[in-house]
C-alpha cells in the first residue's frame, strides 16, 4: 500500500484551517478509534459515495435513475440481447457521462487510509473507477466496470477509450473482428456477479476487524449480505450513508450527513 492516493481534484482542506477540532465523542472520533483498534479494516461503498461527483444513485425518490427509467427495460442482459438499439441508446450516453466525472474527497479519504495503512481493501458496488482513480490500489470491482466493453462473440475486449469507434448507423456497439455485439463489461440484471470478484469480497469480508459501509443502503444482494459475514466472525460494523438500512441496529457508528463532510471528519479525528 506504499503509493500516494492521485492528485485530489478537489484537495482536502487542512484540519488546521478548519474551525473547530473534532470533539472527543463524537461518532467521527469513535469511528477514528476503530480504524486505529482494527488490524484488518475494508470498506463497502455503493452509489452514495458518488452522489457528491455528480453521478445519480439508483433509488433516491424524485433524483434516483432508475425513477426516469425501468432497469428491466434498459441495463437486464435479456434487454441488451433482445435489443441491442435500445439498451445502448440508455447505456452510450452514460458511458459518456462517467468518463467525464472526477473522484470526490470521500473517494479520497479512503485512498488515503490506504496509503496510510489504514485500509485494506475496497469492495464497491459502482462501475464508475472513481475508487481507483482517486489513488485506491486494491479495489474489487463486483459489479463490473465502465473499464471496457466485450464481444458476446469472440470475447474480444474493447478499451472504453476506443469504445466509440465501434458504433454503427443504428447506435449499436460491433466488433471488429466478428460483428458480434459488444456489451459494457458491467454485470447487468440478470447476470451473475463475477465469481473471482465475490470470492476475494468474501474473504475480506469474513476477515474484517471492521467494515466501513459507505454509501450503500445494503439492499442488494448477494452483495448486501457480506456485513453479516463480518459481523459472525465477530467483527464490527460502521455505517456512512443517508436513509435507513437493514444493518443500523448492528452498527457500532451510525453517520448519515454528507459523505465528503462525514469522512473528512473521521480523517480529522485521525
Amino acid at each position: 500500500m506504499g503509493r500516494s492516493p492521485g492528485s485530489p481534484s478537489q484537495p482536502r482542506t487542512p484540519s488546521s484551517d478548519r474551525a473547530t477540532p473534532t470533539p472527543a465523542n463524537t461518532p467521527a472520533a469513535k469511528l477514528a478509534q476503530l480504524i486505529k483498534g482494527s488490524s484488518c479494516t475494508v470498506a463497502l461503498t455503493g452509489a452514495g459515495i458518488s452522489v457528491p461527483s455528480g453521478i445519480p444513485d439508483f433509488r433516491t425518490p424524485g433524483k434516483g435513475l432508475w425513477e426516469k427509467v425501468d432497469p428491466m427495460e434498459v441495463a437486464h442482459i435479456d434487454a441488451f440481447r433482445r435489443d441491442p438499439e435500445r439498451f445502448w441508446s440508455f447505456y452510450r450516453p452514460r458511458l459518456h457521462s462517467l468518463g467525464d466525472i472526477d473522484p470526490n474527497r470521500a473517494h479520497e479519504a479512503l485512498a488515503e487510509l490506504e496509503a496510510r495503512g489504514l485500509l485494506e481493501a475496497v469492495i464497491t458496488q459502482n462501475i464508475d473507477m472513481l475508487h481507483t482513480r482517486a489513488g485506491c490500489e486494491r479495489v474489487i470491482e463486483v459489479h463490473g466496470s465502465i473499464r471496457s466493453l466485450s464481444c458476446q462473440g469472440c470475447g474480444e475486449v474493447v478499451p472504453i477509450e476506443r469504445s466509440e469507434e465501434r458504433f454503427d448507423a443504428e447506435g449499436v456497439a460491433r466488433c471488429a473482428a466478428c460483428d458480434g455485439y459488444l456489451k459494457p463489461d458491467v454485470i447487468l440484471f440478470g447476470e451473475l456477479l463475477p465469481a473471482a470478484a465475490m470470492a476475494e469480497a468474501e474473504e475480506l469480508a469474513a476477515r474484517a476487524e471492521l467494515m466501513l459501509c459507505i454509501g450503500s443502503s445494503l439492499e442488494v444482494y448477494p452483495v448486501a449480505g457480506l456485513p453479516s459475514l463480518t459481523l459472525a466472525r465477530g467483527g464490527r460494523l460502521a455505517i456512512v450513508t443517508q436513509g435507513p438500512t437493514p444493518f443500523d441496529a448492528d452498527a457500532a457508528v451510525r453517520m448519515d450527513g454528507d459523505v465528503v463532510a462525514d469522512l473528512d471528519a473521521v480523517l480529522d479525528a485521525l
